[in-house]
């Protein structure tokens, strides 16, 4: 299987993923449907899909069916259906900042950032736990900007004009109190029971070697190779953290991982010099991923006592 995922794809390839993505959030949805979860699942549907094209973006993996096939299967094995809001509106938004943050044109990154800011702000309105992406853009600015002052005062201005006129909408419509929510801290939910996260391990030591495996070659790598690894790693960090901090119970947080995730053990598993270990790995992701599935739906409907 990893020799046909590994064939180049082509022009037609993207959308056919996107048409699988399309039935299955459909599918998800269809049992429980209202209007709040067909907006919600509009907007999971656009920000996952526009996933796929970041794929060329990151220029990190071979354009092959293997990363699209791959973060297909990570969707529809971490999308529970009927997702929050938030949620929603954070994957939609995650994908915007990687779309501007990895364009190729430096004119158009370096005058995004107040852009850049009212995303970021709009993430925060509908998902707090998403603050770690302000430390995720500011250390990029550090790493990249000859401005670095100019361009944090963007950044702050953007954002800055998202509260003010949610703010002023808020109170023209009579909702002058605080939501506790909005404080950082308030709604730790640090996990304290690990099941069916268990199901995920060989996923998370296959990752962990994938790390090792890229700066074990480190002096190899391009230049251009080595930021974009920097960056996606520390994406990858920013996510993570609020995974950890917030998930509790919800593993609909791991869609926040889905790419770049994907992204580095496509990038692994296409290095490996045997194609033997690199089809074991794809199968223990895929199978890991099933079992994942279903012990997080029979969780969901009390039907095991864990």
């Amino acid at each position: 299987m990893f020799k046909l995922l590994s064939k180049e794809s082509n022009i037609f390839s993207i959308p056919l993923y996107i048409g699988f993505l399309l039935m299955t959030v459909i599918a998800f949805n269809f049992m429980n449907y209202s209007t709040l979860d067909a907006i919600s699942g509009v907007i999971t549907f656009s920000g996952t899909a526009l996933g796929y094209f970041l794929f060329n973006k990151m220029d990190l993996n071979q354009q092959s069916h293997l990363p699209l096939f791959l973060y297909t299967f990570f969707v529809f094995a971490l999308y529970p259906g009927n997702l929050d809001i938030g949620i929603s509106v954070t994957l939609l938004t995650n994908s915007f900042l990687l779309l501007i943050l990895t364009s190729e044109n430096d004119q158009i990154r370096k005058n995004s950032y107040v852009l850049v800011g009212a995303i970021l702000a709009i993430n925060f309105l509908f998902l707090p736990t998403t603050w770690p992406m302000v430390i995720f853009v500011i250390f990029h600015i550090i790493g990249t900007s000859d401005k670095i002052g100019i361009t944090i005062l963007r950044l702050f201005f953007g954002m800055i004009l998202i509260f003010m006129n949610y703010f002023g909408l808020m109170y023209f419509f009579g909702n002058d109190s605080w939501d506790s929510r909005y404080l950082l801290f308030e709604s730790l939910k640090p996990m304290t029971r690990f099941y069916p996260l268990y199901w995920l391990a060989p996923i998370l030591l296959l990752l962990l070697f994938s790390v090792f495996d890229h700066y074990r070659t480190y002096n190899k790598k391009s230049p251009r190779s080595k930021y974009k690894y920097g960056f996606l790693l520390l994406y990858t960090f920013a996510q993570l953290i609020t995974v950890v901090l917030y998930m509790g119970k919800r593993t609909e947080y791991l869609l926040f991982l889905a790419l770049p995730v994907t992204i580095i053990l496509s990038r692994m598993l296409r290095f490996r010099t045997d194609y033997r270990v690199s089809e074991v790995g794809l199968w223990l992701i895929i199978f890991s991923l099933i079992i994942f599935k279903f012990a997080t739906y029979f969780t969901n409907l009390n039907l095991l006592d864990i």
